[in-house]
């Protein structure tokens, strides 16, 4: 495991966080800008993408985080190709694993090496639409509100314990890119202070449930 990061700051969390992205990197983008300005008390140590010509890889790079490319299309299987995405990462000594608009399901040998350290978001309040479409699925239920869910990843669909989540009214006339891009900016704001929290040892999970641990508690 490689010593220190980066961008290592004092008194940082000794986590160090890896992001797996598919695309334009958004969500990236809101996470680098929060260690940026030091809302974030872990280091971004590797982005690793599955498609080469990624637009978020830029974001990285911009901000010296080393990336990987891992082109699933080069893989025989799904679990040959995690177990490079696993390698790379044990390389860079990460601990905390972000999924961030990754657009492909971790096999269950993935997920065990990681247990417990997979962060997702998913557009939805979940447990309600998990899944594909999430916005299309709360347009077509008739909902009044949704929102977004930042959630440990497990084997199931969608099923690991929150951690948090923030709603987002459903307006009328709303179609999917509209709800879409208005779920997408509480999760650019949602999702770095999970990962805050996370890294600060500030979650505790029992029976399935987890709750933020009050900063006086946790000391």
């Amino acid at each position: 495991m490689k010593l220190g990061a980066p961008d290592a700051r004092p008194g940082d969390s000794p986590q160090r966080i890896g992001v797996l992205i598919s695309g334009r990197g958004s969500t990236l983008a809101a996470i680098l800008a929060a260690r940026q300005a030091g809302r974030l008390p872990a280091p971004v140590v590797l982005v690793i993408a599955n498609v080469p010509e990624a637009p978020g890889l830029e974001h990285a790079r911009a901000h010296g985080v080393p990336t990987a490319v891992v082109d699933h299309r080069a893989s025989a299987s799904r679990d040959e190709h995690d177990r490079a995405l696993a390698a790379h990462l044990r390389g860079a000594g990460v601990s905390v694993v972000c999924l961030a608009g990754y657009l492909r399901l971790l096999s269950p040998a993935f997920i065990r090496e990681f247990a417990g350290r997979i962060l997702n978001i998913h557009p939805s309040l979940l447990p309600s639409f998990p899944g594909l479409h999430a916005q299309r699925q709360a347009l077509e239920r008739g909902v009044r509100v949704t929102g977004c869910t930042i959630h440990v990843v497990d084997e199931g669909l969608d099923s690991g314990p929150i951690l948090l989540q923030a709603a987002v009214p459903v307006e009328a006339g709303d179609d999917e890119e509209r709800l879409a891009a208005r779920i997408l900016a509480a999760e650019h704001q949602l999702y770095p202070e999970a990962l805050r929290l996370f890294c600060a040892g500030r979650f505790e999970i029992a029976g399935g449930v987890a709750r933020v641990v009050p900063e006086s508690v946790r000391r």
